[in-house]
């Protein structure tokens, strides 16, 4: 891949590469590393990824989804009260952690390719 196709890379490309957790730039190597790990480099590219700080960005965007992702289903099992008090909690609870494990590295990765995508614009 030339230095004029790293270019090309459009910003929403970079997010949706991010999304399926693989490099931003190229689409094929691995993006994180672990669970929540980022790679130095690129396997198949060699992008520098690891200087590329996604802070607090991916955990803000995982709050905000998760929580209006349940915010329905928890006012739907008020409405009906077609369950103890205990049992909502315990599913809302385990629908949470379900939830923030799938959603928190393919935000960090949404974060990681908007970011690189936003440094390769300049």
């Amino acid at each position: 891949m030339s230095d004029s196709d790293v270019l090309a890379v459009p910003f929403k490309t970079a997010a949706l590469r991010g999304i399926s957790l693989r490099c931003p730039k190229c689409g094929e190597g691995k993006l994180l590393r672990g669970y929540l790990g980022q790679q130095d480099s690129c396997s198949a590219c060699g992008e520098k990824l690891g200087q590329i700080r996604a802070d607090d960005g991916p955990a803000w965007l995982t709050i905000l989804l998760v929580g209006h992702i349940l915010a329905p289903i928890i006012l739907t099992l008020e409405e009906k009260q077609s369950m103890g008090m205990a049992a909502e909690i315990v599913l809302i609870m385990a629908l949470a952690i379900v939830l923030i494990a799938v959603l928190l590295p393919r935000c960090k990765g949404v974060f990681i390719g908007a970011i690189w995508a936003s440094r390769q614009a300049k």
